[in-house]
């Protein structure tokens, strides 16, 4: 449950690659808390869930920025529609 979905967001990421290791102790720390039993020393559920945010907060900093479809990506794509348009504009008035 827990891995899974550090697992998936590890591979959204991308920071596998940069720092293997730190996600293996995140993938670690994932499973441990999958494996406390529900009402079991919610103590001990408490400190690992703590290391794990601190451990995938270093990771979400290390990540690569986005390739494609981010708000960068997005303005350009739409000047770059705007420019189109204008130049098809012109083309067509002179």
């Amino acid at each position: 449950m827990i891995a899974d979905a550090i697992r998936a967001e590890l591979d959204q990421l991308g920071v596998t690659i940069v720092s293997p290791g730190l996600a293996a102790v995140a993938i670690n720390l994932a499973e441990a808390l999958d494996e406390i039993p529900a009402g079991d020393a919610p103590t001990s559920k408490a400190v690992v869930a703590d290391k794990l945010t601190a451990i995938m907060t270093k990771l979400r900093g290390l990540a690569p920025p986005a390739v494609k479809g981010d708000a960068v990506d997005d303005i350009a794509e739409q000047r770059e529609k705007r420019r189109s348009e204008a130049r098809k504009r012109g083309e067509q008035s002179g």
